[in-house]
């Protein structure tokens, strides 16, 4: 009795070295280190046992009445690489259940209940490979656990009832194991709908040295885009996918400013592409305080249409409205779909409205009829003011004394004493300068009368 006591006072201070209850340890010698290995299969386990010895390396939980994994529950295992909790009642897994084991390597859940299970609880485990599981109930697989499988090369999903595998799955995970070089993907014995996803998936595995490798050929469809309930078996029962290609209506346009714009593309491919608008760059070419700061692109453009005609077909316009300058630059229409990604560039160019040199500046009437009649060279754009009417009328009707009209229409000549000038040279001077011919038929014609 005394010695049993004992006992579990010693494997309560040393749990390092005691086995749970219901369970068996055994030891094994890799050449380094003793490694201990646990294992817990009695129908009387409801949960997951709490005093598993920290140096355990393998642990397997089989055939119990486990129903959860609860937060943390491995916490002290930091040195566990093996996971097995395998045909259990196991419906639901924390999130936080697979918290510090960092040095996990294969995790398998097998013969479950599971509808779903936290992909996002693959971060505590960064050097898990190998994830099994096989016979649950899981119906779909949400985009983003693709995110969380970047260290995985053995996924086991068959025996469940998932329908489509997400376009993240083969656009993230499938390149991924190109660069392990190798991959092994679970798939078969689920209700598959036989589009262009799974016949990525079985092209990907049945070409020469393809890293992908299905761990059984024959993936039955229990719906089809042709018919239901046939069997892949070959490629030619299913339709291909094709990559889109994106064809812009035109590649450069050139638009006034303030002007309105409609830049459009058309894009083919299998399964039909989404189409988006990307501003990757702003203009080079024209005001400097009118350019997008860089920081802000490129940058997924909102107001935009798409249509598809028909099956494999897409078109999409983007309407700008009273171009500015900060509107010019280079858009990129992006097509999408399974098979990958296309794009092409469409550059636009603003450019301002040209401004015309400015007219010459009218001079006042009184001051061109003055010096157009001083010295002779008329330039006249409007009709004449009813005063140089006045002096025109004098001019043509000259009277008998015409001293009066070189004074009105030449300047004083200060009297020079020495200088001697005979009135007959003055008068033949001024008769010069002030001789008019009129174009029009009377002293209020047009103003395109020329002053000789």
């Amino acid at each position: 009795m005394y010695l049993l006591i004992w006992a579990q006072i010693f494997c309560s201070v040393l749990v390092v070295r005691c086995c749970p209850p219901l369970c068996s340890c055994t030891f094994g010698y890799n050449g380094l280190a003793e490694l201990r290995s646990v294992q817990c299969s009695d129908p009387g386990i409801t949960a997951v046992p709490i005093n598993v010895p920290a140096d355990t390396v393998k642990l397997r939980l089989e055939k119990s009445l486990i129903s959860k994994v609860p937060r943390a529950a491995f916490y002290n295992l930091a040195q566990l690489r093996f996971l097995w909790l395998t045909y259990n009642l196991v419906a639901s897994v924390h999130p936080s259940s697979f918290v510090n084991l960092k040095a996990l390597r294969e995790l398998r859940l097998d013969g479950n209940l599971l509808t779903s299970f936290p992909w996002e609880g693959l971060r505590d485990m960064p050097r898990l490979q190998t994830l099994g599981l096989h016979n649950n109930r899981l119906s779909s697989i949400p985009a983003h656990a693709s995110v969380f499988l970047p260290n995985i090369t053995y996924l086991d999903l068959s025996s469940n009832r998932l329908t489509m595998l997400p376009a993240e799955l083969l656009d993230l995970w499938f390149p991924l194991l190109v660069t392990h070089c190798f991959g092994h993907a679970g798939l078969h014995d689920n209700p598959w709908l036989c589009d262009c996803q799974i016949s990525m998936v079985t092209t990907l595995s049945m070409s020469v040295g393809s890293p992908v490798v299905l761990m059984d050929q024959l993936l039955m469809c229990s719906r089809s885009l042709v018919e239901s309930g046939m069997l892949l078996l070959t490629q030619a029962q299913l339709s291909r996918c094709m990559r889109p290609s994106v064809q812009p209506a035109a590649t450069r346009v050139v638009s006034p400013l303030g002007s309105n714009v409609i830049l459009r593309c058309d894009a083919t491919g299998y399964p039909t592409p989404t189409l988006t608008w990307i501003k990757s760059s702003a203009s080079t070419d024209c005001c400097r305080e009118a350019m997008l700061d860089s920081d802000q692109l490129p940058r997924n453009l909102e107001s935009f249409m798409q249509e598809s005609p028909r099956v494999g077909v897409r078109w999409s316009v983007i309407s700008l409205n009273g171009l500015s300058y900060k509107d010019a630059g280079e858009y990129r229409c992006q097509a999408r779909n399974m098979a990958g990604i296309s794009e092409a560039p469409i550059k636009l160019k603003v450019v301002g409205i040209t401004r015309m040199g400015k007219l010459p500046r009218r001079k006042s009437q009184k001051t061109t009829s003055k010096s157009s009649l001083k010295y002779g060279k008329p330039f006249k754009t409007g009709s004449p003011s009813a005063k140089e009417n006045q002096v025109l009328q004098n001019i043509r009707s000259p009277s008998p004394n015409k001293t009066q009209t070189v004074s009105i229409l030449a300047p004083r000549v200060p009297k020079d004493p020495s200088r001697k000038t005979s009135l007959p040279d003055v008068k033949r001077k001024t008769s010069a300068s002030t001789s008019v011919k009129p174009s029009g038929p009377s002293p209020t014609g047009p103003a395109s009368e020329t002053i000789e």
